[in-house]
């Protein structure tokens, strides 16, 4: 079967290592597959906002998807809601509790403006990901318990904790070690070369894969026409759903592992554009051959 469908990761896959922006031959690239007629999806562990500043230069149509919040969130470009999935509120509680420890618990609401990302402690967080916090200042506020976030009608579609790889590896322990894996959706990223980790806690169920095999659904495709390009474990999901899974040269250590032993396509690093060589070998695949 062709390829009528292409989702694709944004950090470490879309966007080279030094960050945004996306170099012209994979913009390209993904034009050149819309024209061509298949369906372009971004799939992030982003936040909507914090996304659509880097794909929006892309040029892609207002209908085109994305997934974002690893899969909470299933939104066009254009705005139109598709699919949304929220935290239970006595697990909220819960993982508040549990994760006090760690001091970088960040929970997101699907709303605009100040409030759609809460914290308990802005320093400690920032003392963590400076970066990230800096730039999604706009929309942050303190929420002293932080459980006191969740009393209103609004519930979070995300929680995130980040550390070290050790110590986000130790937090995914102990929350496995409490049953956890039975009330919430636990995807951890990994970047080695900075030793940063981000533990995502999401409703039960919610992945990209999930997302995508949801959105293939409503496309009426069958897996076969699918392809999904990640470089991290939040994109395992959705590599295994699709028929045509491709990893990032750059990858992560274990995902790499996997995909040499279910012999996946592992394509270019992000800083020599693996994703368009990807896509254009799923729009000329008798080229790609040769």
């Amino acid at each position: 079967m062709s390829i009528r469908l292409i989702a694709i990761d944004i950090d470490g896959t879309l966007t080279p290592s030094s960050g945004p922006p996306i170099s012209t031959r994979n913009r390209a690239a993904l034009r050149a597959a819309q024209a061509a007629g298949v369906e372009i999806v971004i799939a992030t562990g982003r936040r909507e906002a914090y996304a659509m500043p880097l794909v929006g230069p892309l040029g892609l149509a207002a209908d085109s998807v994305m997934i974002s919040s690893n899969g909470a969130v299933v939104r066009s470009f254009g705005g139109e809601l598709i699919g949304r999935s929220f935290l239970e509120r006595e697990s909220a509680r819960r993982l508040c509790r549990e994760l006090r420890a760690w001091e970088t618990l960040v929970f997101t609401f699907d709303r605009p403006g100040a409030g759609a990302l809460v914290v308990e402690d802005f320093v400690q967080v920032r003392a963590r990901i400076e970066r990230w916090v800096d730039a999604n200042r706009p929309y942050l506020i303190e929420v002293r318990p932080i459980e006191a976030a969740f009393d209103g009608a609004d519930l979070p579609i995300q929680g995130m904790v980040c550390g070290t790889v050790e110590e986000m590896r130790r937090a995914h322990a102990h929350l496995l070690a409490l049953g956890m894996e039975g009330e919430v959706a636990l995807h951890r990223t990994e970047y080695g070369a900075r030793d940063l980790c981000i533990l995502d806690l999401l409703a039960l169920g919610c992945s990209k894969g999930v997302a995508l095999a949801d959105l293939a659904r409503r496309r009426s495709l069958a897996p076969e026409e699918v392809m999904a390009i990640g470089d991290n474990l939040n994109d395992l999901e959705m590599l295994e759903f699709a028929g045509r899974p491709v990893v990032m040269g750059n990858a992560q250590e274990e995902l790499l592992g996997i995909a040499q032993q279910q012999r996946w396509t592992i394509t270019e690093t992000n800083d020599r554009d693996g994703v368009a060589s990807a896509v254009e070998s799923a729009l000329n695949p008798a080229a790609a051959e040769r």
